[in-house]
């Protein structure tokens, strides 16, 4: 039964990381920017569901490629999806957990390329992380609580919140509104769980831009994408849990 979960959340995050590129060049905007509504060579963007989904090519023939690369994306989703399917086995879970890891990608490759996290999916994010956990409470055999992914969720983005506070240049709002759904996810397999995802995410993050300043390809002063550190620490923790509760 797991190796048959875990086949179909790897062919479900390759279809849904096919659909991927697109919308990433379109959210990959300055915060002024609702989103893109040309290519890099001034072509609309049309397509399926409003050009936001598929591959990130110009309709024009002569015109270039562009956002990121389309096989990297479905490899990196569907790896995603297989280990999420793999330490959570049948729960109920499972299904929160493969549909919120595409946005989640998502999020990270658009944070990674311009720093910015928007509004359009963080807070959607969280909400539908909630609510699906709160389907899933109903069922038989969950593994967490939806009492302590809800608390979880608040307790998360008040720390954020605070270090937001403490220093606004080097945290921004956006990773203060992503701390909900990653603490809703975290939150669901308990407090350890939540501590392990926020740690690690924090960890990631420092370690990276350690790494940088060490090549001196960064200093003390440059401000570094933490988005993408923040969903692979919740991804680490969602993980355990997940094993820890089998």
């Amino acid at each position: 039964m797991r190796a048959l979960i875990v086949l179909v959340a790897a062919l479900w995050g390759a279809g849904a990381g096919l659909l991927l590129p697109r919308a990433v060049h379109r959210l990959s905007v300055d915060a002024e920017q609702p989103w893109r509504a040309d290519c890099p060579g001034g072509h609309p963007i049309t397509g399926a569901f409003g050009g936001w989904v598929g591959r990130a090519r110009c309709a024009v023939v002569d015109c270039a490629r562009y956002g990121p690369n389309v096989v990297g994306v479905a490899v990196l989703t569907s790896a995603v999806c297989a280990l999420l399917g793999a330490a959570t086995g049948a729960r109920p879970e499972v299904a929160v957990w493969l549909v919120v890891a595409p946005v989640a990608v998502l999020l990270a490759l658009v944070d990674q390329r311009v720093q910015r996290l928007p509004d359009v999916l963080t807070l959607p994010l969280a909400a539908v992380t909630l609510a699906l956990l709160g389907v899933a409470a109903a069922l038989p055999a969950d593994g967490g609580s939806w009492t302590t992914a809800l608390l979880g969720a608040l307790a998360l983005g008040a720390g954020y919140l605070f270090l937001h506070r403490v220093n606004p240049s080097g945290m921004g709002f956006g990773d203060v509104k992503l701390a909900l759904g990653l603490g809703a996810a975290l939150g669901w397999y308990g407090w350890s769980t939540l501590l392990l995802g926020a740690f690690a995410g924090l960890a990631y993050g420092s370690l990276y831009g350690l790494t940088l300043i060490a090549l001196r390809r960064a200093s003390r002063k440059s401000a570094i994408p933490l988005g993408p550190f923040m969903i692979g620490g919740a991804f680490t923790g969602v993980l355990l849990g997940a094993l820890a509760a089998a």
